[in-house]
Protein backbone atom coordinates (compact mmCIF):
# COMPACT_ATOMS: atom_id res chain seq x y z
CA UNK A 1 0.00 0.00 0.00
CA UNK A 2 1.46 3.58 -0.74
CA UNK A 3 0.29 6.30 1.46
CA UNK A 4 0.54 9.83 -0.66
CA UNK A 5 0.57 13.23 0.02
CA UNK A 6 -0.28 15.68 -2.43
CA UNK A 7 0.79 19.09 -0.68
CA UNK A 8 1.28 22.49 -1.39
CA UNK A 9 2.54 25.56 0.93
CA UNK A 10 0.74 27.96 -0.89
CA UNK A 11 -2.74 28.11 -1.78
CA UNK A 12 -4.35 28.69 -5.08
CA UNK A 13 -2.10 26.45 -6.96
CA UNK A 14 -4.43 23.47 -7.45
CA UNK A 15 -3.44 20.90 -5.33
CA UNK A 16 -6.93 19.42 -4.81
CA UNK A 17 -7.48 19.45 -8.42
CA UNK A 18 -4.38 17.02 -8.63
CA UNK A 19 -5.68 14.81 -5.47
CA UNK A 20 -8.76 14.55 -7.94
CA UNK A 21 -7.05 13.84 -10.96
CA UNK A 22 -4.54 11.14 -9.21
CA UNK A 23 -8.06 9.52 -7.63
CA UNK A 24 -9.82 9.41 -10.85
CA UNK A 25 -6.52 7.76 -12.68
CA UNK A 26 -6.91 5.10 -10.08
CA UNK A 27 -10.57 4.47 -10.46
CA UNK A 28 -9.83 4.13 -14.15
CA UNK A 29 -7.34 1.47 -13.90
CA UNK A 30 -8.67 -0.36 -11.03
CA UNK A 31 -6.79 0.54 -8.08
CA UNK A 32 -8.56 -0.01 -4.83
CA UNK A 33 -8.05 3.59 -3.03
CA UNK A 34 -8.67 5.64 0.00
CA UNK A 35 -9.00 9.64 0.01
CA UNK A 36 -8.55 11.51 2.90
CA UNK A 37 -9.61 15.58 2.99
CA UNK A 38 -7.44 16.39 5.71
CA UNK A 39 -8.23 19.97 4.34
CA UNK A 40 -10.91 22.09 6.54
CA UNK A 41 -12.17 23.57 3.19
CA UNK A 42 -13.23 20.16 2.28
CA UNK A 43 -12.79 20.74 -1.77
CA UNK A 44 -12.02 17.64 -2.49
CA UNK A 45 -14.87 15.70 -0.71
CA UNK A 46 -17.14 17.91 -2.43
CA UNK A 47 -15.23 16.98 -5.64
CA UNK A 48 -16.04 13.10 -5.04
CA UNK A 49 -19.24 13.74 -4.82
CA UNK A 50 -19.70 12.61 -0.90
CA UNK A 51 -22.69 13.91 0.82
CA UNK A 52 -22.71 16.73 2.96
CA UNK A 53 -23.72 14.87 5.79
CA UNK A 54 -21.91 12.00 6.93
CA UNK A 55 -21.77 9.94 10.37
CA UNK A 56 -18.36 10.84 11.05
CA UNK A 57 -15.15 12.81 9.59
CA UNK A 58 -11.67 13.24 9.44
CA UNK A 59 -11.92 15.51 12.93
CA UNK A 60 -13.30 11.93 14.63
CA UNK A 61 -10.50 10.09 13.37
CA UNK A 62 -7.98 12.58 14.56
CA UNK A 63 -9.85 12.53 18.05
CA UNK A 64 -10.15 8.85 18.29
CA UNK A 65 -8.88 7.08 16.06
CA UNK A 66 -10.41 3.53 16.81
CA UNK A 67 -11.60 0.95 14.32
CA UNK A 68 -15.46 1.18 14.46
CA UNK A 69 -15.29 5.07 14.40
CA UNK A 70 -12.75 4.84 11.22
CA UNK A 71 -15.05 2.47 9.58
CA UNK A 72 -17.74 4.98 9.99
CA UNK A 73 -16.02 7.95 8.58
CA UNK A 74 -14.83 6.30 5.41
CA UNK A 75 -18.19 6.67 2.71
CA UNK A 76 -17.98 5.77 -0.88
CA UNK A 77 -16.98 8.39 -3.48
CA UNK A 78 -20.42 9.25 -5.74
CA UNK A 79 -17.87 8.72 -9.01
CA UNK A 80 -18.55 4.47 -8.33
CA UNK A 81 -22.18 4.77 -8.43
CA UNK A 82 -23.32 2.05 -10.86
CA UNK A 83 -19.83 1.27 -10.94
CA UNK A 84 -17.42 -1.74 -10.52
CA UNK A 85 -14.04 -0.48 -8.43
CA UNK A 86 -13.45 1.08 -4.77
CA UNK A 87 -12.79 4.79 -4.28
CA UNK A 88 -13.35 5.38 -0.52
CA UNK A 89 -13.26 8.64 1.41
CA UNK A 90 -12.93 10.53 4.78
CA UNK A 91 -14.86 13.35 4.33
CA UNK A 92 -13.10 16.75 5.24
CA UNK A 93 -14.56 18.79 8.06
CA UNK A 94 -14.28 22.80 9.52
CA UNK A 95 -13.72 21.00 12.70
CA UNK A 96 -10.43 19.78 11.33
CA UNK A 97 -9.10 22.98 11.96
CA UNK A 98 -9.09 22.60 15.88
CA UNK A 99 -6.07 20.26 15.20
CA UNK A 100 -3.87 22.64 12.44
CA UNK A 101 -2.24 24.22 15.40
CA UNK A 102 1.83 24.56 14.93
CA UNK A 103 2.23 22.65 18.23
CA UNK A 104 0.54 19.49 17.62
CA UNK A 105 1.63 17.24 19.98
CA UNK A 106 3.60 14.00 18.57
CA UNK A 107 0.61 11.67 20.13
CA UNK A 108 -2.24 13.73 17.49
CA UNK A 109 0.50 13.85 15.01
CA UNK A 110 0.37 9.85 14.48
CA UNK A 111 -3.42 9.09 15.05
CA UNK A 112 -4.16 9.35 11.20
CA UNK A 113 -1.09 6.84 10.51
CA UNK A 114 -2.70 4.76 13.55
CA UNK A 115 -6.22 4.50 11.70
CA UNK A 116 -4.49 3.78 8.05
CA UNK A 117 -2.95 1.09 9.68
CA UNK A 118 -5.67 -0.37 11.09
CA UNK A 119 -8.25 -0.22 8.15
CA UNK A 120 -6.73 0.43 5.04
CA UNK A 121 -6.26 -3.56 4.75
CA UNK A 122 -8.29 -3.58 1.56
CA UNK A 123 -6.49 -0.34 -0.18
CA UNK A 124 -3.63 -0.65 -2.67
CA UNK A 125 -3.43 3.65 -2.85
CA UNK A 126 -3.90 6.18 -0.12
CA UNK A 127 -4.37 9.93 -1.39
CA UNK A 128 -4.08 12.27 1.31
CA UNK A 129 -5.31 16.32 0.35
CA UNK A 130 -3.47 18.47 2.89
CA UNK A 131 -4.51 21.99 4.21
CA UNK A 132 -2.14 24.84 2.49
CA UNK A 133 -0.13 25.21 5.48
CA UNK A 134 2.90 23.43 7.41
CA UNK A 135 0.91 23.55 10.94
CA UNK A 136 -0.19 20.11 12.33
CA UNK A 137 -2.64 18.78 9.49
CA UNK A 138 0.33 18.27 7.36
CA UNK A 139 2.09 17.47 9.37
CA UNK A 140 -0.16 14.72 10.83
CA UNK A 141 -0.22 13.71 7.02
CA UNK A 142 2.58 13.62 6.12
CA UNK A 143 3.70 11.39 9.43
CA UNK A 144 1.42 8.66 7.69
CA UNK A 145 2.31 8.92 4.09
CA UNK A 146 5.71 7.35 2.67
CA UNK A 147 5.96 9.64 -0.13
CA UNK A 148 4.99 13.40 -0.63
CA UNK A 149 3.89 15.44 -3.78
CA UNK A 150 4.28 18.93 -3.89
CA UNK A 151 2.49 21.10 -6.27
CA UNK A 152 3.20 24.61 -7.69
CA UNK A 153 2.36 26.73 -10.25
CA UNK A 154 5.60 28.19 -12.38
CA UNK A 155 5.32 31.77 -10.00
CA UNK A 156 8.37 33.35 -7.85
CA UNK A 157 6.25 32.70 -4.47
CA UNK A 158 5.28 28.67 -5.71
CA UNK A 159 8.30 28.12 -6.62
CA UNK A 160 9.92 29.84 -3.15
CA UNK A 161 7.48 27.23 -1.12
CA UNK A 162 7.71 24.15 -3.18
CA UNK A 163 11.43 25.13 -2.10
CA UNK A 164 10.40 25.75 2.04
CA UNK A 165 8.11 22.10 1.30
CA UNK A 166 11.26 20.05 0.73
CA UNK A 167 13.07 21.25 2.71
CA UNK A 168 9.96 20.46 5.76
CA UNK A 169 9.97 17.20 4.69
CA UNK A 170 13.85 16.57 5.07
CA UNK A 171 13.05 17.68 8.47
CA UNK A 172 10.59 15.41 9.49
CA UNK A 173 11.60 12.44 8.21
CA UNK A 174 14.79 12.93 9.91
CA UNK A 175 12.98 13.48 12.98
CA UNK A 176 10.02 11.07 13.40
CA UNK A 177 8.72 9.81 10.18
CA UNK A 178 11.76 7.73 8.37
CA UNK A 179 9.83 6.17 5.51
CA UNK A 180 9.38 9.30 4.05
CA UNK A 181 10.48 10.63 0.76
CA UNK A 182 9.77 13.46 -2.11
CA UNK A 183 8.00 12.01 -4.94
CA UNK A 184 8.38 15.26 -7.00
CA UNK A 185 7.13 18.40 -7.80
CA UNK A 186 4.63 19.40 -10.21
CA UNK A 187 4.22 22.15 -11.90
CA UNK A 188 0.55 23.04 -11.96
CA UNK A 189 -1.68 25.39 -14.50
CA UNK A 190 0.42 25.79 -17.05
CA UNK A 191 0.18 28.64 -20.15
CA UNK A 192 2.89 27.56 -22.84
CA UNK A 193 2.84 30.71 -24.27
CA UNK A 194 3.96 32.17 -21.04
CA UNK A 195 7.63 33.72 -21.07
CA UNK A 196 7.15 33.97 -17.91
CA UNK A 197 6.13 30.61 -17.05
CA UNK A 198 8.71 29.08 -18.85
CA UNK A 199 11.43 31.07 -17.28
CA UNK A 200 10.03 29.81 -13.96
CA UNK A 201 9.79 26.65 -14.72
CA UNK A 202 13.22 26.49 -16.05
CA UNK A 203 14.21 27.63 -12.67
CA UNK A 204 12.52 25.04 -11.18
CA UNK A 205 14.78 22.24 -13.04
CA UNK A 206 18.14 24.08 -12.25
CA UNK A 207 16.83 23.84 -8.19
CA UNK A 208 15.29 20.14 -8.06
CA UNK A 209 16.33 18.46 -11.26
CA UNK A 210 14.66 15.30 -11.69
CA UNK A 211 12.14 16.00 -8.69
CA UNK A 212 10.43 18.58 -11.24
CA UNK A 213 7.79 15.57 -12.66
CA UNK A 214 6.80 15.67 -16.46
CA UNK A 215 4.96 16.63 -18.25
CA UNK A 216 3.70 19.69 -16.58
CA UNK A 217 0.14 20.01 -16.36
CA UNK A 218 -1.65 23.00 -18.81
CA UNK A 219 -4.80 24.72 -17.49
CA UNK A 220 -7.65 23.71 -19.15
CA UNK A 221 -11.19 24.46 -18.93
CA UNK A 222 -12.30 21.06 -18.95
CA UNK A 223 -10.80 20.25 -15.76
CA UNK A 224 -12.74 22.56 -13.77
CA UNK A 225 -15.67 21.38 -15.83
CA UNK A 226 -15.13 17.49 -15.07
CA UNK A 227 -14.76 18.51 -11.05
CA UNK A 228 -18.16 21.19 -11.19
CA UNK A 229 -19.80 18.27 -12.19
CA UNK A 230 -18.41 15.95 -10.01
CA UNK A 231 -16.62 13.71 -12.83
CA UNK A 232 -13.63 11.64 -13.13
CA UNK A 233 -11.62 13.65 -15.64
CA UNK A 234 -10.94 9.99 -17.33
CA UNK A 235 -14.87 10.19 -18.17
CA UNK A 236 -15.25 13.82 -19.49
CA UNK A 237 -14.86 13.64 -23.48
CA UNK A 238 -12.56 15.50 -25.62
CA UNK A 239 -8.83 15.60 -26.44
CA UNK A 240 -8.01 18.28 -23.83
CA UNK A 241 -9.61 16.16 -20.89
CA UNK A 242 -7.65 13.20 -22.50
CA UNK A 243 -4.58 15.29 -22.23
CA UNK A 244 -5.08 15.97 -19.16
CA UNK A 245 -6.07 12.12 -18.25
CA UNK A 246 -2.77 10.95 -20.05
CA UNK A 247 -0.73 13.32 -17.33
CA UNK A 248 -2.29 12.47 -14.32
CA UNK A 249 -1.53 8.50 -15.57
CA UNK A 250 2.29 9.47 -15.61
CA UNK A 251 2.34 11.26 -12.19
CA UNK A 252 0.34 8.06 -10.99
CA UNK A 253 3.17 5.74 -12.97
CA UNK A 254 5.91 7.21 -10.98
CA UNK A 255 4.39 7.56 -7.70
CA UNK A 256 3.17 3.58 -8.14
CA UNK A 257 7.00 2.22 -9.33
CA UNK A 258 7.93 4.05 -6.19
CA UNK A 259 6.58 1.48 -4.08
CA UNK A 260 6.49 -1.03 -6.18
CA UNK A 261 2.07 -1.31 -5.76
CA UNK A 262 0.46 -3.30 -7.95
CA UNK A 263 -3.20 -2.68 -9.40
CA UNK A 264 -5.59 -4.10 -11.55
CA UNK A 265 -5.21 -3.17 -15.80
CA UNK A 266 -2.26 -0.29 -14.82
CA UNK A 267 0.33 -1.56 -12.06
CA UNK A 268 3.65 -1.09 -12.47
CA UNK A 269 6.13 -3.81 -11.21
CA UNK A 270 9.41 -5.02 -11.70
CA UNK A 271 8.07 -8.13 -13.46
CA UNK A 272 6.46 -5.60 -16.14
CA UNK A 273 3.54 -3.15 -17.32
CA UNK A 274 0.06 -3.82 -18.34
CA UNK A 275 -1.00 -0.13 -19.60
CA UNK A 276 -0.84 1.61 -22.90
CA UNK A 277 0.32 4.82 -21.68
CA UNK A 278 2.69 6.37 -24.04
CA UNK A 279 4.98 7.36 -20.76
CA UNK A 280 5.32 3.66 -20.82
CA UNK A 281 8.67 4.54 -21.92
CA UNK A 282 10.06 5.44 -18.23
CA UNK A 283 9.79 2.18 -16.92
CA UNK A 284 11.73 0.84 -19.73
CA UNK A 285 14.95 3.29 -18.96
CA UNK A 286 15.68 0.79 -15.61
CA UNK A 287 16.26 -2.03 -17.35
CA UNK A 288 18.92 -0.26 -19.07
CA UNK A 289 21.40 -0.33 -15.82
CA UNK A 290 21.67 -4.15 -15.95
CA UNK A 291 23.75 -3.46 -19.35
CA UNK A 292 26.44 -1.53 -17.10
CA UNK A 293 26.81 -4.79 -15.51
CA UNK A 294 28.67 -6.61 -18.38
CA UNK A 295 30.82 -3.01 -18.29
CA UNK A 296 31.41 -3.59 -15.15
CA UNK A 297 32.93 -6.99 -16.02
CA UNK A 298 35.39 -5.55 -18.56
CA UNK A 299 37.67 -4.57 -15.51
CA UNK A 300 38.32 -7.90 -15.23
CA UNK A 301 40.21 -8.44 -18.71
CA UNK A 302 42.78 -5.87 -17.67
CA UNK A 303 42.42 -7.44 -14.29
CA UNK A 304 43.93 -10.83 -16.11
CA UNK A 305 45.88 -8.93 -18.35
CA UNK A 306 49.26 -8.55 -15.62
CA UNK A 307 48.50 -11.72 -14.80
CA UNK A 308 49.22 -13.28 -18.54
CA UNK A 309 52.91 -10.81 -18.57
CA UNK A 310 53.50 -12.68 -15.17
CA UNK A 311 54.12 -15.62 -17.47
CA UNK A 312 56.42 -13.71 -19.70
CA UNK A 313 58.95 -12.89 -16.87
CA UNK A 314 60.59 -15.66 -17.81
CA UNK A 315 62.68 -13.97 -19.90
CA UNK A 316 63.13 -11.14 -16.65
CA UNK A 317 63.49 -13.88 -14.62
CA UNK A 318 67.17 -14.41 -16.06
CA UNK A 319 67.82 -11.02 -15.76
CA UNK A 320 66.90 -11.17 -11.51
CA UNK A 321 69.10 -14.78 -11.58
CA UNK A 322 71.82 -12.63 -13.05
CA UNK A 323 71.52 -9.43 -10.35
CA UNK A 324 71.31 -13.00 -8.03
CA UNK A 325 74.27 -14.26 -9.23
CA UNK A 326 76.29 -10.90 -8.14
CA UNK A 327 74.61 -12.37 -4.42
CA UNK A 328 75.26 -15.36 -5.05
CA UNK A 329 79.06 -15.06 -5.79
CA UNK A 330 79.49 -13.12 -2.43
CA UNK A 331 77.32 -15.65 -0.87
CA UNK A 332 77.20 -18.95 -2.02
CA UNK A 333 74.55 -20.46 -0.42
CA UNK A 334 72.10 -17.99 -2.10
CA UNK A 335 72.61 -19.50 -5.62
CA UNK A 336 70.15 -22.51 -4.58
CA UNK A 337 67.56 -20.59 -3.80
CA UNK A 338 67.58 -18.34 -6.60
CA UNK A 339 67.36 -22.14 -8.58
CA UNK A 340 65.26 -23.06 -6.34
CA UNK A 341 62.67 -20.45 -7.18
CA UNK A 342 62.38 -21.54 -10.87
CA UNK A 343 62.52 -25.20 -10.23
CA UNK A 344 60.68 -25.31 -13.59
CA UNK A 345 63.72 -23.33 -15.94
CA UNK A 346 66.07 -25.25 -14.03
CA UNK A 347 67.56 -27.58 -16.55
CA UNK A 348 67.34 -24.97 -19.39
CA UNK A 349 68.06 -21.60 -17.62
CA UNK A 350 71.25 -22.50 -15.54
CA UNK A 351 73.89 -23.60 -18.07
CA UNK A 352 73.09 -20.33 -20.36
CA UNK A 353 72.63 -18.19 -17.68
CA UNK A 354 76.53 -18.81 -16.48
CA UNK A 355 77.58 -18.62 -19.76
CA UNK A 356 75.63 -15.68 -21.33
CA UNK A 357 76.32 -13.82 -17.50
CA UNK A 358 80.10 -14.67 -17.38
CA UNK A 359 81.32 -11.39 -19.18
CA UNK A 360 78.38 -9.60 -17.35
CA UNK A 361 79.80 -10.91 -13.62
CA UNK A 362 83.71 -10.38 -14.73
CA UNK A 363 83.49 -6.81 -13.42
CA UNK A 364 81.78 -8.02 -10.25
CA UNK A 365 85.39 -10.46 -9.51
CA UNK A 366 87.13 -7.52 -10.91
CA UNK A 367 85.98 -5.27 -8.15
CA UNK A 368 85.74 -8.55 -5.42
CA UNK A 369 89.24 -9.31 -6.56
CA UNK A 370 90.86 -5.57 -5.82
CA UNK A 371 88.81 -5.35 -2.16
CA UNK A 372 90.30 -8.45 -1.20
CA UNK A 373 93.95 -7.08 -2.49
CA UNK A 374 93.32 -3.66 -0.44
CA UNK A 375 92.52 -5.79 2.60
CA UNK A 376 95.37 -7.91 2.45
CA UNK A 377 97.61 -4.66 2.39
CA UNK A 378 96.24 -3.76 4.98
CA UNK A 379 96.51 -6.48 6.85
CA UNK A 380 100.41 -6.66 5.70
CA UNK A 381 100.60 -3.08 6.67
CA UNK A 382 99.65 -3.96 10.81
CA UNK A 383 101.61 -6.70 11.14
CA UNK A 384 104.92 -4.37 11.22
CA UNK A 385 103.88 -2.81 14.09
CA UNK A 386 102.96 -5.94 16.11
Amino acid sequence: MLVLSVSSLKGGVGKTSVTLGLASAALSRGIPTLVVDMDPQADASTGLDVPVTTPADIADVLSAPKSKLVNQAITPSGWVEGKHGVLDVIPGSPRAAEFDRPSLSDRYLKRLREAIKRNGSKYRLVLIDCPPSLNGLTRAAWTASQRVLIVTEPGLFSVAAADRALRATDELRRRSAAKLQPLGIVVNRVRPSSREQSFRIQELKDMFGPLVLNPPLSERTVLQQAQGSARPIHEWPGKPAGELASAFDSILDRALRSMNVRGKGGTRDSSGTKTQEPNAEAPQETPKTPSLEPKAEAPKKPAGAPQKPADAPKKPAKKKAAKTGKEAKADKGSKPDTDAKTEKPKKKSKEPTQASDHNANSAGFDAMLSRKIESMKETKGHKPKH
